[in-house]
């Protein structure tokens, strides 16, 4: 008998371990405890992909972490090895802000769909996360790996990601598909696996380009499918592109997410990104209650 994918979701989330402990704070969080959020920005976004002086960069702007690229193995910071975790986690230290996730841009140039090599690089990020303490991981889905209208590669993506799940879910770590795919279609291949180890990352400008209505989408996602956003706009600072962030607030508050926002993107016109991103940081703060 084929078991009901509710229960089956409960069963496989009281088994993550590390997971549970998140899920009853998350739980508490939407019952009515203040919900604190922590702005962060993607290293490659902020003149850093790939190394650790970004850290120093975010503590610069006013950030409390940095989404950390991870990428194929013998790259300079190759986060498989020990010394560059150490190294990581010595700056991070140092300049008091966190690595808030790990990030697979590389996925955009080898699609994790068709290739081999990518399915044993995700399984090392896995390996990688728990040592890092961090918790989730963006897989992204775009140029050579885009798989919007293919359904070939959507069912791929699904049967890749449902053989790695358990190790994530022992793990205690999420993976966050992020791509083109509307809400159904995330939704469809997150059923198919049936693992709260897999997940969404969020991307509202990426979703507003795609004529998704980003405020619904939210809500119908969740809490429990979404594991990060990203900020973002196109060409424009926050707060002065097409994405309204205090309807974003809003949508975030009726799932309950108190997740970490990661701010993408988002370059005013004549300004430089640490301007810029200073300008976005404080943006954010005024509207999501935050420590800082």
């Amino acid at each position: 008998m084929r078991t009901p994918a509710l229960h089956r979701r409960d069963v496989l989330r009281a088994a993550i371990g590390s997971a549970v402990a998140w899920s009853s704070w998350q739980s508490l969080l939407a019952a009515g405890e203040e919900r604190l959020f922590k702005i962060g920005a993607c290293d490659w976004s902020i003149g850093g992909a790939g190394k650790p002086a970004a850290l120093q960069t975010a503590r610069e702007i006013g950030l409390d972490g940095v989404q950390v690229s991870f990428g194929q193995p013998g790259e300079p910071y190759d986060l498989r090895r020990e010394e560059a975790r150490a190294e990581y986690q010595r700056i991070a230290s140092e300049q008091k802000v966190e690595i808030a996730s790990l990030a697979m841009g590389i996925l955009n140039q080898r699609p994790y769909a068709s290739e081999p090599e990518p399915e044993a690089w995700v399984a090392d990020c896995i390996e990688v996360l728990p040592k890092l303490r961090v918790k989730v991981v963006l897989l992204a889905f775009f140029i050579a790996g885009d798989i919007k209208g293919r359904p070939e590669l959507q069912k791929e993506v699904a049967r890749r990601l449902k053989k790695v799940a358990p190790q994530a879910e022992k793990a205690g770590v999420v993976l966050g598909v992020e791509s083109w795919l509307s809400a159904d279609d995330h939704l469809r291949i997150l059923d198919a696996v049936g693992s709260p180890a897999v997940q969404v990352y969020y991307d509202v400008a990426n979703s507003h380009l795609q004529g998704y209505d980003i405020y619904r989408e939210i809500r119908q996602l969740g809490r429990e499918r979404i594991c990060e956003i990203h900020c973002k706009e196109n060409s424009a600072l926050l707060g002065k592109g097409v994405v309204d962030f205090r309807k974003v607030k809003e949508a975030v508050d009726d799932i309950g997410y108190a997740g970490w926002l990661i701010i993408e993107g988002a370059v005013g016109e004549g300004l430089s990104m640490q301007e810029s991103y200073v300008l976005n940081q404080k943006f954010l703060r005024s509207i999501f209650p935050t420590r800082s």
